[in-house]
C-alpha cells in the first residue's frame, strides 16, 4: 500500500501475536506510531521489537486483560492521557473456545460478549472523542468469515462475531459524519495460534489425526 501514516497513532488490540501483530507490523512499515495491546507483558515486550522505526516512530505497549472490562477501561484512559489521541484503532482479540452452540452455558456467552463487544465498545467510545475533534479516524474490527456463514463447532464465537459485525456497521453510520470510517474485516483461516487450537479441538472431538483434522478445514478453502 502506498500510504503515509507518519504522525498517526495506531492502537492495535490482540497484538502480541497472530493477526493483531501482523497488522501492527504493517502499520508501522507505513510510518504509524504503534501502541500494542494484549494481556501478556512478556510477549508484548518481544512483539514490539518487530516494529519498524525507520521513520522515527515511537512505539509502546499496553497490558490489559480482556476478561476484565474495568482493567481495559483504566488502561485506555491512561494511554490517552499519556500519549494523546488515537487516530487508527484495530479492535481485535482472541476468539471464544470451540464448542457446539446448544451445549454452551449462559456464562460462556456472557463472557464472550464482555470480552469482545463490551471491550470494543469501551475502547472505541474512549478513542472516538479525539477522532471527532480531529474530524479523522479509522476503526477496523477484525472479526471472522463466520459473520457470513457460521463455522461448525464454533457456536459461541459465531454468535458473538455476528453481534460485533452489526455493532460495527451501526457505528459506521453514526461516526461517518465526523470523518471516521468503520470497517469490519472477515479473515478466513490463517495459520495462527488460534488456528492450531482449532486443529487440536477437532482432534479431541473426533479422534482424527492432525493431518486429518487440518484436511477438514483446508477442504473448505477454494484456493
Amino acid at each position: 500500500m502506498n500510504l503515509d501514516l507518519r504522525k498517526k497513532h495506531a492502537l492495535v488490540g490482540g497484538s502480541s501475536a497472530g493477526l493483531g501483530l501482523a497488522s501492527a507490523v504493517e502499520l508501522a512499515l507505513l510510518g504509524a506510531d504503534i501502541t500494542l495491546m494484549a494481556r501478556n507483558e512478556s510477549r508484548l515486550r518481544q512483539a514490539i521489537t518487530q516494529l519498524d522505526i525507520s521513520s522515527g516512530q515511537k512505539h509502546d505497549w499496553l497490558a490489559a486483560d480482556f476478561n476484565n472490562n474495568g482493567d481495559v477501561k483504566q488502561a485506555i484512559e491512561g494511554l490517552l492521557k499519556r500519549r494523546g489521541p488515537v487516530h487508527i484503532l484495530v479492535n481485535n482479540t482472541g476468539g471464544p473456545k470451540p464448542g457446539l452452540a446448544i451445549e454452551a452455558s449462559p456464562d460462556e456467552y456472557l463472557q464472550a460478549f464482555c470480552q469482545h463487544l463490551l471491550n470494543f465498545q469501551e475502547i472505541t467510545q474512549a478513542v472516538s472523542r479525539g477522532m471527532k475533534e480531529a474530524n479523522y479516524g479509522r476503526i477496523i474490527n477484525i472479526i471472522s468469515t463466520s459473520v457470513k456463514e457460521p463455522i461448525p463447532g464454533l457456536g459461541v464465537s459465531n454468535t458473538i462475531r455476528a453481534a460485533v459485525a452489526a455493532w460495527g456497521k451501526t457505528l459506521s453510520r453514526e461516526l461517518g459524519p465526523f470523518g471516521i470510517t468503520v470497517n469490519n474485516l472477515l479473515p478466513g483461516y490463517t495459520r495462527t495460534a488460534r488456528y492450531e487450537s482449532l486443529i487440536i479441538g477437532i482432534m479431541k472431538k473426533t479422534g482424527r489425526s492432525a493431518a486429518e483434522a487440518e484436511h477438514e478445514i483446508v477442504r473448505n478453502i477454494p484456493l
